[in-house]
């Protein structure tokens, strides 16, 4: 299967929570044993080209603005469209051709998709949409794919290395439960939510 982001701390973690049951690719912007740059179709079509077929695809990566709404211009708005949003969208559109009969993504939203707080705007934005696309996409994809997307709230490491309150965080390892329940599960079409048990599949 393939990680993407698979380098950073969410990603890290989950490298490490699928790798004892799993052949993991760790695929990062600039490290990894593959890169990518989620913002262009053709980057992405060239990583599966160069991987070839999988079971799996899980992405931890995507980057939007965070900014108050007086300081964001138009343009800041397409960094989330064009990466994390369009970014995740096309690792499904694309790489359904490489992924094999009942095989899985497991994308990453944010829980500032319903918890938004200031400067937030694009952000939420953009993770309502990925998870919008996800319960729609469920519905249309073939040969028994599936397709889920995490929303992790703060993640404690993050939180300390801002310098920020680490208590209302939830450790990277207890948010890689969550994935791992993406890929290994039955579910499809789910926003999954780390602090919270997975939802019932849909059959």
């Amino acid at each position: 299967m393939i990680v993407i982001g698979g380098t950073g701390t969410i990603g890290s973690a989950v490298v490490k929570a699928l790798s004892p049951t799993h052949e993991v690719v760790t695929v990062g912007h600039q490290k990894g044993a593959y890169q990518v740059d989620l913002a262009s179709p053709d980057s992405i079509t060239r990583l599966f080209k160069a991987i070839g077929t999988c079971d799996a695809v899980v992405s931890t990566a995507g980057i939007a603005k965070f900014a108050g709404l007086d300081e964001l211009s138009y343009e800041d708005y397409f960094v989330g469209l064009n990466n994390k949003l369009m970014g995740q969208v096309n690792l499904v559109r694309i790489g359904t051709a490489f992924v094999t009969n009942q095989g899985s993504f497991t994308l990453t939203s944010g829980v500032l998709s319903q918890e938004p707080m200031k400067g937030s705007a694009s952000i939420s934005m953009v993770n309502a949409g990925l998870e919008g696309f996800v319960r729609a996409a469920a519905i249309d994809l073939p040969r028994g794919l599936r397709v889920n997307v995490v929303s992790p709230p703060w993640v404690t490491e993050t939180l300390i290395a801002r310098r920020m309150d680490p208590s209302i965080g939830l450790p990277a390892e207890r948010v890689a439960r969550a994935y791992v329940a993406g890929v290994e599960g039955r579910m499809t079409g789910q926003v999954i939510d780390p602090r919270k048990p997975p939802a019932p599949s849909r059959t």
